[in-house]
């Protein structure tokens, strides 16, 4: 029973209702109950309501109400200046300030206002007294304040001196004596208000008004119109908080004893440990001994085995109260969580694994065919003590996929750890577990989360690793990938060495620059370059458009994209390496197939490349292709890019002025250096090919690499730029349909570049038909495909002399440039 402060405020308010100021609140009690009793026949049809939060207003019973509300005040003010009754119902939701209909329950109490106090504070206390209930039918004014049509609510109650009747009220009168008895917080006087209540009806009601429960349930207990359901429902709440009572009765008394304030802290804990019995939950002693036996039965070294048994013993010692507990607690268990002997199988079908890989990736033939070797030495050796593979290409051709592919292959559980843009040590090697808020490193970490101490852990982006002075994460990798130390592999956190050499690292990285030198010298570098026009086609009729039409809702059959269609999106809307902005394109594809379904539209069962161009829009590249021309000084060479190959063309031109140099198009250092490389050796060869010396003071040459606003930069463009300026000086143009690439020495040397295959299927696409290379770059091209080149004839230089007699033609342009110098302006040359 809830007999507290606002009970003993109800007593002293209604005290000074009586005449004389000193009246009894039995008398007033009993006395108001007949008024209530004869309001049921007088409950008017529209009624003012007035919502309260946390009380439940019940027949005949007194209770005090502080308003605070605007709309409340407004109500109980002009209610007290009438006929003093308002309806009294109870919020639903009590954080509503300004409850609607929905806000409220629809049973509520008549009530009359007693009497009205302004406090001190400016807050108005009512003291009202429950009539008869009510049912709300329907709101009929939200202002002032709200009104309401209502309709009685009857009460059945049988005769009061029938024997169910009087076997209720006396059960109820026990229980409420039983509660008075073992409740000491409630007053003796609720004894003598309880002897003097003769009306069953009322007693349930005054009951139910101060019972220790929820307003739901009160509420539950008002809308209850047969009299002996709600007092045989009252009876039962009534017996649960004796229940209650008596627990916490018996609770105290099993921890009674004379405490002072040294002894509180012991006090607490008995209730704890008591409260735990009763709820069957487990103490600090049942954890360690649960942990104890747990441990006895893992299968990890002995020197872990030692060092928990004397953590656990710690554990044992400290107080669950203290600051240290839960940090021991948590590392004890974080212990037994890890699994230290636990392996997956591994399956060495490498057939199996071979098609796994050609399955999920359509080319990167040496990359797959690395992996395989890597996988049969394990199998033969059954040891991870091999350098770590690290796949190194652009973004989206497949690094992380691989690695994937490799743990479903092998059946071990696959974990990937993205490293970009971590720059705390601690993420690798963890915390000291004496620090606030430790945590193990992410190494650790995930090897618990797999429940497995052999997986295979993808270490994605380690070229972004950062540092700052919380340390160098790139540092604390080495420990990690070092196949001589990782077997005793020390986390901060973990205290105790684990063994890491039954992983397989695989490491991926988009550049190697930015990689520590210490670290990149563990592993073993694997490029995976990017995916030629054709492989890219492959990839999206084997992977692409089946995977976009199941996660667009469409069918197989629903529609198919043509070879052209496909090439036409690669080579003109996208341009990258791999395959992941082809992917978005091609879903723009299928999403716009998908719309005209889903609105019953027409559409083409098979798209070409027109289909594409309406449905993606203009071409967003410009594909280069050969330009034929009759001027002197073009040459087309051969580039790499991030996003594949491509032809680059080379301008030369001369004008009359005092020898100078100009180059433009955004060149970088190495290629400016290529250039005057180029330069100063034609001016030494100049007889030989031709050339009056003395043009290269009298005219200026200019160099000019179109497509101004692209960055470019490398050796390779050597040879296209000798050649340029030798067709400029000589006037002989360059032979047509051809392209070159190769670095160029003050020698005359041609030296071999990289990225050959890339530049030989960019020359096949831009309709290239001859390409000169450096000799040493055949084997370059032996590693390519016969059908990428089918059609290019290659011709293998050493010197550049090499390069000029195959590339410039013998005759002049038709129109030559005026190179004739003034006689006046060219010096007597003087002969030895």
């Amino acid at each position: 029973m809830n007999y507290t402060q606002e009970n003993l405020l109800q007593q002293l308010m209604l005290s000074d209702l009586s005449d004389d100021g000193n009246g009894d609140i039995i008398s007033i009690i009993t006395s108001e109950l007949d008024d209530s009793e004869g309001a049921e026949k007088n409950t008017p049809d529209s009624l003012p309501i007035l919502p309260v939060r946390n009380t439940v207003l019940f027949p005949g019973v007194v209770i005090p109400i502080t308003v605070s509300r605007k709309k409340s005040v407004r109500l109980v003010r002009k209610a007290y200046r009438g006929d003093k009754t308002v309806g009294v119902v109870a919020q639903k939701n009590m954080t509503a300030e300004d409850p609607s209909a929905e806000d409220m329950y629809e049973v509520g109490t008549l009530a009359k206002i007693l009497k009205m106090l302004v406090l001190p504070d400016g807050n108005t206390t009512i003291i009202i007294q429950g009539q008869s209930r009510f049912k709300i039918n329907e709101v009929t004014q939200e202002e002032p304040f709200m009104v309401a049509k209502v309709s009685h609510c009857p009460e059945t109650f049988p005769n009061q001196k029938s024997k169910e009747v009087k076997a209720l009220v006396e059960s109820l009168q026990e229980a409420a004596a039983k509660i008075l008895k073992l409740n000491p917080e409630i007053p003796q006087e609720a004894q003598v208000a309880l002897d003097n209540i003769d009306s069953p009806s009322f007693l349930t009601h005054f009951l139910s008004s101060n019972i220790n429960v929820e307003v739901a349930q009160k509420q539950k207990l008002l809308e209850i119109n047969d009299g002996v359901e709600r007092g045989t429902t009252l009876l039962q709440l009534m017996m649960r908080e004796i229940q209650m009572l008596e627990i916490k009765q018996e609770i105290h008394s099993k921890v009674h004893t004379d405490i002072d304030e040294q002894q509180r802290d012991y006090f607490l804990r008995q209730q704890i440990k008591v409260l735990q019995d009763e709820l069957g939950m487990d103490g600090p002693e049942q954890e360690v001994e649960k942990m104890r036996a747990t441990a006895a039965k893992k299968k990890w070294p002995d020197t872990v085995a030692k060092h928990f048994n004397k953590e656990l013993d710690k554990l044992s010692r400290l107080n669950p109260q203290a600051a240290e507990y839960p940090i021991s607690l948590n590392y004890c268990e974080f212990l037994l969580d890890l699994p230290w002997s636990e392996f997956t199988k591994d399956n060495f079908n490498l057939k199996r694994t071979k098609k796994i890989l050609d399955a999920d990736h359509y080319g990167l033939e040496k990359v797959k065919e690395r992996i395989l070797e890597y996988l049969a030495v394990l199998k033969l050796k059954n040891d991870m003590k091999a350098p770590i593979l690290c796949l190194y290409g652009p973004p989206g051709v497949g690094k992380t996929s691989l690695g994937r592919s490799v743990a479903k292959a092998l059946g071990r559980k696959y974990v990937r750890i993205a490293l970009g843009g971590v720059r705390d040590e601690a993420e690798i090697r963890g915390h000291r577990k004496t620090y606030v808020g430790a945590m193990p490193g992410r190494i650790i970490s995930q090897i618990k989360k797999v429940g497995s101490s052999n997986p295979v852990m993808i270490l994605d982006e380690v070229d972004k690793l950062t540092s700052d002075f919380r340390g160098d994460p790139s540092s604390a990798l080495l420990e990690v990938l070092d196949p001589e130390q990782n077997h005793t592999f020390a986390d901060n956190y973990l205290e105790v060495e684990y063994d890491l050499s039954k992983v397989l690292f695989i490491a991926t990285a988009n550049s190697l620059d930015t990689i520590h030198p210490a670290l990149r010298d563990r592993m073993e570098i694997i490029e995976v370059t990017g995916y030629t026009i054709e492989e890219k086609t492959e990839i999206a009729k084997r992977h692409l458009i089946s995977k976009l039409k199941e996660d667009h809702g469409l069918q197989t059959k629903d529609v198919a994209l043509s070879t052209a269609a496909i090439q036409k999106v690669i080579e003109d809307y996208t341009r990258e390496s791999g395959v992941r902005n082809l992917e978005r394109k091609l879903g723009a594809v299928i999403r716009n197939i998908a719309k005209s379904k889903a609105m019953e539209e027409e559409w083409p069962a098979k798209l070409e490349p027109k289909d594409v161009v309406r449905i993606l829009g203009p071409e967003t590249f410009d594909k280069e292709l050969y330009q034929d021309n009759e001027t002197a000084g073009v040459v087309t060479g051969l580039a790499w890019t991030s996003v594949g190959g491509d032809i680059l063309f080379i301008e030369s031109l001369l004008s009359r002025g005092k020898g100078k140099l100009t180059l433009s198009g955004q060149l970088g250092d190495v290629m400016k250096e290529s250039a005057i490389t180029a330069v100063s050796y034609l001016r030494a060869r100049a007889d030989e090919l031709g050339i009056d010396y003395r043009l290269f003071d009298q005219y200026d040459l200019h160099i000019h690499f179109p497509e101004g606003a692209v960055p470019k930069d490398g050796p390779s463009a050597g040879i296209a730029i000798f050649t340029s300026i030798a067709s400029v000086f000589t006037q002989r143009k360059v032979r047509s349909h051809l392209a070159m690439t190769g670095e160029i020495t003050l020698r005359g040397k041609v030296l071999p570049v990289g990225g050959i295959k890339e530049k030989i299927l960019a020359a096949k696409r831009a309709g290239i038909k001859d390409v000169i290379l450096c000799q040493k770059n055949r084997k370059d091209v032996n590693e390519i495909s016969a059908h990428y080149i089918e059609g290019l004839n290659i011709h293998y230089v050493d010197r550049v002399d090499e390069v000029l007699d195959f590339a410039l033609l013998p005759e002049k342009v038709t129109k030559p440039l005026d190179l004739r110098v003034r006689e006046e302006a060219i010096p007597a040359r003087v002969e030895s």
